[in-house]
């Protein structure tokens, strides 16, 4: 019983191994197979380009609020296609200077 148990002791680590391996073999060429299937990357012909005007900046302006529609009756909810554009429709404003916290407010 001592030997058969000595060398199950050793064959079953090497059994074990040799699964590992032929697993990670497995993964590899399957990488590579899927790989293979994917599309080309793009030649540099393809890639985008800066417009011939340079890159383009940001625009900050400081924007008038728009008025939130409100039901006609208080148990209807207004659903979001029922509100105006998303928040940025609203008119530039005439007075462009940024509000700032003031410190002596608090």
């Amino acid at each position: 019983m001592t030997a058969s148990s000595g060398v199950a002791v050793g064959i079953l680590p090497l059994a074990a191994g040799l699964i590992l391996v032929v697993a990670l073999i497995w993964a590899v060429r399957l990488g590579i197979r899927v790989r293979r299937r994917e599309s080309a990357a793009p030649r540099p012909e393809e890639q985008p380009r800066l417009p011939e005007t340079g890159p383009t900046r940001e625009v900050q302006e400081m924007r008038e609020p728009d008025e939130v529609p409100h039901a006609k009756d208080e148990r209807e909810r207004l659903t979001p296609h029922q509100l105006s554009g998303g928040g940025s429709s609203g008119k530039r404003s005439e007075d462009q200077r940024r509000r700032r916290w003031d410190s002596h407010s608090g």
